[in-house]
């Protein structure tokens, strides 16, 4: 059951020193229907949040701890948002279920996307720990899947390169107005979507004054990517996607180039438009105007662009979000509210940070 409207929920935060669970920290001490009530940190435990992230220091937060120390019947806790690595968190949040089966969880890795478990085994290199559990999991991108998060218990929160390629495609998917076959994803990354742990092709020497991509032809959020296509085309789609990292903290561009299925791009806008007329973290730009990662940074929001090329048939779909907040934290936020009947938009409504 959610917590009365009169209290605050209890909140607990798995993996609060990486930077997805800093910003989740961050977001959720202006949230007016939380309660930060356990942070985990296992190399940090018993340290203060402040030893980890001096922004935190005027605030009052528990002290971190490690996760097997938590007596989770006892914790009492009404949302468990898991910000822990790839491939850990299955078992954690296994462990979670069997001492609380009512709980609620929003998981931050790429443990519970994936619906397939021998498409999750092909891609990440190993067997799936929970099956059982991946059944019941949502995947949680809120646009698309908004009544299914709020009856959810497990909720997969999308990657953050996925969530800027589905948010434009996934309506035009729909619609049927643009060709499933010919779909084009230039991605562009800050670099805190690598994490927080030491990394030498991560040092400022080597990342700075220049740009590069990686996972050329075999970046795992292609699964994600064909997975929700797929589903919103009702065939399969296996899209072209190159993501690239560039020396900026935060941020990701998407340029996305399409072909119509016989409408025009300003029909593409048009349905855009149409589509997330109501959304409050999703923003259609007007037609010909390109999205810009400085625009959308510290917000939830995600701007969309549509621009006609000069090819005839084809047209420019561009979007822009932050990837620690509607990429991640935010997005996760967002799913919480939705589960525990908050307002969906509760501690997620500042504007972007600019300059």
């Amino acid at each position: 059951m959610p917590p009365k409207v009169d209290t605050k929920a209890k909140i607990g935060v798995l993996g609060a020193s990486g930077y997805t669970g800093s910003e989740l920290v961050r977001l959720l001490l202006r949230h007016p229907n939380a309660e930060l009530a356990l942070l985990t940190a296992d190399r940090r435990a018993g340290q203060e949040m402040a030893a980890v992230f001096p922004q935190f220091a005027p605030c009052v937060l528990p002290r971190l701890v490690s996760i097997d120390s938590i007596d989770w019947v006892g914790a009492g806790l009404d949302m468990i948002f898991c910000a822990l690595p790839h491939a850990t968190t299955q078992k954690v949040i296994k462990q979670v279920f069997a001492a609380v089966p009512e709980a609620k969880v929003v998981d931050l890795s790429a443990d519970f996307r994936l619906a397939d478990i021998a498409s999750y085994a092909r891609w990440y290199g190993h067997e799936h720990h929970a099956p059982e559990l991946q059944r019941q999991a949502i995947y949680g991108l809120v646009e698309i899947y908004r009544d299914e998060i709020k009856r959810a218990h497990l909720v997969a929160n999308p990657g953050c390169y996925t969530t800027c390629a589905q948010l434009p495609l996934i309506p035009l998917l729909r619609a049927k107005a643009i060709d499933p076959g010919e779909i084009v994803i230039d991605a562009k990354s800050g670099m805190t979507g690598a994490g927080r742990s030491a990394k030498e092709e991560m040092l400022f020497s080597e990342v700075s004054e220049g740009i590069h991509a990686y996972g050329v032809g075999h970046h795992r959020h292609m699964a994600e990517l064909d997975q929700e296509f797929s589903k919103a085309a009702g065939r399969e789609v296996i899209a072209s996607f190159t993501p690239h990292l560039m020396p900026m903290n935060r941020g990701i561009l998407s340029t996305i180039y399409v072909r119509t299925t016989g409408g025009s791009p300003d029909d593409l806008h048009a349905t855009l438009l149409k589509f997330y007329a109501n959304e409050p973290f999703v923003h259609v730009l007007p037609f010909g105007q390109m999205p810009q990662t400085r625009h959308v940074r510290g917000s939830n929001m995600t701007f969309i662009g549509v621009a006609k090329d000069r090819i005839a048939g084809r047209a420019i779909v561009g979007a822009a979000l932050d990837n620690l907040v509607k990429g991640a934290s935010g997005q996760a936020v967002q799913n919480m509210n939705l589960m525990l009947g908050f307002p969906e938009t509760t501690g997620l409504e500042q504007i972007a940070l600019f300059p």
